[in-house]
């Protein structure tokens, strides 16, 4: 992801040619770090969402509105009495920083023009918004950093507000010469597109890597590899993208793998430009923003609310996992009981000779015809040994059957788990995970408190249809799984399923028709999708009619068997199919 100081120049663009001049008419704080903007200008109504999210900060202009709080938090109030229905005189980008500045133009208590300035940090976890007054000083702040928190600088009101010095040492690319190129980037220690992203403010990972492409440069060989004639190429596509910066030469667009947002950016990036990858370009960088940031928060969210069970079902699963390669272990040696059997056969047969206080015994083993040579405890006569053989050969076979049942549950308990774990991966909003939840609770993973209230189901399977309208439903959970094969599909539907790994169910209604060879392709993709082969090219899926799929006595939810199938091999892009719900 590259919300680096290149992105923040076309936002910056943009900004200036849609809201510069308008009046700020209203201000919302949804969430603890997030703002948002209701502004009146001469093009119109806009919106302006910003957020200091140190997983996913963000500044975009939107057409979406969100619920705020009944009683809004105290930045969103002094902002409110300070800046509301000011004007926005100026919006800047300095040094090509990942910060912008906002100079709203306002009048005070006694009808006096005066000036504030809205500072908005957009660095990772360092991300912050800064009121400040009109001399530098910090009002307040959307975070508040403290010495004990940063060493770096302090972000409290009343302390003077400077840009974070961890980018002292780094030059403006839009005003750097040829030579203060060569002397910034050529003599360090380092790779080629390291160099290049240290020596410049703004730079990220992403657009070194993109120089060195457009440059046909490797950007992980070191610095002193290039010749000379490489180093003034590679100036010359830094150069190149450097005019097109100021030349406002944007060109915002999307790079997805499949349905999956994969990365952003203003300039088209050549090394995306692949049969792997989609870019699809836009008019406006806040609309790509909007779209990918949407995309990513729905993903963060719910990886943020299923933490706790995802914990909990890995730590399950390595229990799991342990126990069965104990299991496996002691099963392995119980491999050896045929032998003591063996012994006290031997014994029995060729024992009457035995002298007293005997240690060994020679014997023909009769099954292999080899001598071998069996210890004998010297305080037991020939019966006694014989039965210690035999004794020890009954307990690893009772041992044996019984870990041959344990590993079976267990076997059965970790391919329980992973299903739940595919689960969690599928899940898209809370409610999904609800229903994990409760699965969890009544195999007792989770405890269930005795205040707790069984939880109300608001989650559906995926519906997809098909382009000539057939229907696809795809389970999103066990319970899920268990509900559309044994109570919703009827015999004739298809049933699909990734062979050998955890997946959904997907069913097909066939509506007791012939289906077509698409809807076949194309419900075996949707299983190849939801499993754990998500992405691959080629994922084998077992397919048959649902009269034909059985539920095993005793099997946890979503558990089936069945034993006629047909199989295909097919990609997991389901980028053609429509979901409807």
């Amino acid at each position: 992801m590259a919300f680096d100081g290149f992105v923040i120049s076309n936002l910056v663009y943009e900004l200036n040619q849609t809201i510069l001049n308008a009046r700020i008419s209203k201000i919302a704080q949804p969430e603890n770090d997030e703002l948002l903007f209701t502004l009146k200008g001469t093009g119109g109504q806009f919106r302006l969402a910003m957020s200091a999210s140190a997983s996913l900060p963000f500044l975009y202009l939107t057409e979406h509105n969100k619920p705020s709080p009944l009683t809004a938090p105290n930045f969103c109030m002094l902002l409110r009495k300070h800046i509301a229905n000011g004007r926005i005189v100026r919006i800047y980008q300095p040094q090509m920083e990942r910060i912008i500045h906002f100079e709203i133009e306002h009048l005070d208590e006694l009808g006096d023009l005066c000036k504030k300035t809205l500072v908005v940090e957009l660095m990772g976890k360092h991300s912050n918004i800064i009121f400040c007054s009109s001399d530098g000083m910090i009002i307040d702040s959307i975070k508040h950093v403290s010495a004990m928190m940063s060493s770096v600088r302090e972000v409290l009101p009343g302390r003077a507000y400077c840009i974070p010095a961890t980018q002292s040492d780094r030059l403006n690319p839009l005003e750097v010469t040829e030579s203060a190129f060569f002397e910034s980037v050529m003599t360090k220690p380092s790779s080629i597109a390291k160099a290049v992203y240290t020596s410049f403010t703004g730079v990220s990972p992403v657009m070194a890597n993109e120089i060195c492409f457009r440059a046909s440069i490797d950007g992980d060989l070191p610095v002193a590899s290039l010749s000379s004639d490489a180093k003034l190429h590679l100036y010359h596509n830094f150069h190149w993208m450097m005019e097109d910066v100021a030349n406002h030469s944007y060109c915002p667009n999307i790079i997805s793998r499949g349905r999956e947002p994969v990365d952003f950016f203003c300039f088209r990036l050549t090394e995306y430009e692949t049969d792997d990858y989609t870019v699809t370009d836009y008019d406006s960088i806040s609309r790509v923003l909007e779209e990918y940031y949407a995309s990513k928060n729905i993903y963060t969210r719910i990886r943020q609310k299923s933490s706790d069970l995802r914990r909990i079902v890995g730590n399950a699963i390595e229990r799991s996992r342990k126990k069965y390669a104990l299991q496996e272990k002691q099963l392995r040696d119980t491999e050896k009981r045929e032998k003591y059997k063996v012994y006290g056969e031997l014994i029995h047969t060729y024992g009457y000779g035995l002298a007293e206080g005997a240690k060994e015994l020679e014997a023909l083993n009769y099954y292999t015809n080899e001598m071998i040579t069996i210890p004998l405890d010297p305080q037991l006569d020939a019966k006694a040994n014989a039965q210690k053989y035999f004794d020890r050969y009954n307990k690893l076979k009772r041992t044996c059957e019984a870990l041959t049942d344990l590993i079976l549950e267990t076997e059965t308990e970790i391919s329980h788990l992973e299903s739940i774990s595919t689960s969690l991966d599928i899940a898209l909003t809370e409610d999904d995970l609800v229903q994990i939840k409760e699965e969890l609770t009544e195999f007792g993973y989770i405890k269930r408190k005795r205040t707790d209230k069984k939880a109300k189901i608001k989650s559906k399977p995926f519906h997809y249809r098909t382009f000539d309208g057939y229907d696809i439903y795809v389970g999103k959970n066990n319970y899920q799984n268990e509900e559309l094969t044994f109570k919703f599909a009827t015999g004739n539907d298809w049933w699909f399923h990734a062979k050998g790994i955890p997946g959904s169910h997907v069913i097909v209604k066939s509506n007791n028709e012939e289906l077509p060879d698409h809807v076949f392709e194309d419900a075996g993709r949707l299983a190849a999708y939801y499993s754990k082969a998500r992405g691959g090219d080629k994922v084998e899926i077992d397919y048959l009619q649902k009269k034909n799929v059985k539920k095993p006595g005793g099997g946890a939810p979503g558990f089936v068997v069945y034993y006629t199938n047909y199989s295909l091999t097919i990609d997991s892009d389901i980028s053609a199919l429509t979901l409807i719900e």
